[in-house]
């Protein structure tokens, strides 16, 4: 059936479960772009044929040219989704992806990632005066500057801000600036300790 793998693709995009990035389907994308490429010389030979004085080939040049565009339509919105989700990836977790993340990308996922990385580390550098502004940060405003943090594992020495070295050990608590920790909260290895 034509166009059936494109729609294919978008129901295994419409399957992934929130907060995670299934793996780059380059099997499925691969035989959409085959299947583009002979329904494109498939057209190119009739329309020729038309030129040439054959009638009754274009509802046929018409229904190909429809399941290239939809064909089309469907990787673009494939690529796009995934591209938005590891931009929304990369505000959640920070310039480093989870392993498990980084496996499901493609080549060109990861080098997109690497260069959208760099320019946005370029933008905070020139923005909010002489240190830069980390618009990572504070995804939603803080209630206090500091707060209380419980390690979830053990992570070894972390520099504060004013130069104090912390051992983060599993299960020890410490009152950190929120800027400081927010990261490694977003990582798992704190957890904001809210009190009730």
């Amino acid at each position: 059936m034509l166009a059936e793998k494109g729609l294919e693709l978008i129901r295994e995009l419409q399957r992934t479960v929130d907060g995670s990035l299934s793996p780059y389907n380059e099997d499925k994308a691969r035989q959409i772009l085959e299947e583009m490429k002979a329904l494109f010389d498939q057209n190119q030979k009739d329309v020729s044929a038309t030129v040439a004085g054959e009638s009754g080939l274009f509802s046929g040049v018409q229904l190909r040219h429809s399941a290239l565009e939809r064909n089309k339509r469907c990787l673009l919105a494939y690529l796009f989704n995934r591209i938005e989700h590891i931009k929304k990836m990369r505000w959640e977790f920070g310039s480093v992806l989870p392993a498990d993340v980084k496996f499901n990308m493609c080549e060109q996922e990861v080098q997109w990632f690497g260069k959208y990385n760099k320019m946005l580390a370029s933008y905070m550098r020139s923005i909010g005066g002489e240190g830069g502004l980390d618009l990572t940060q504070d995804l939603k405003p803080p209630k206090t500057l500091y707060i209380e943090v419980r390690c979830l594992m053990d992570h070894g020495e972390f520099e504060t801000q004013d130069g104090n070295i912390l051992v983060l050990k599993k299960n020890s608590q410490h009152f950190l600036l929120r800027s400081e920790c927010e990261h490694l909260i977003r990582q798992g290895i704190l957890e904001h300790i809210v009190q009730g």
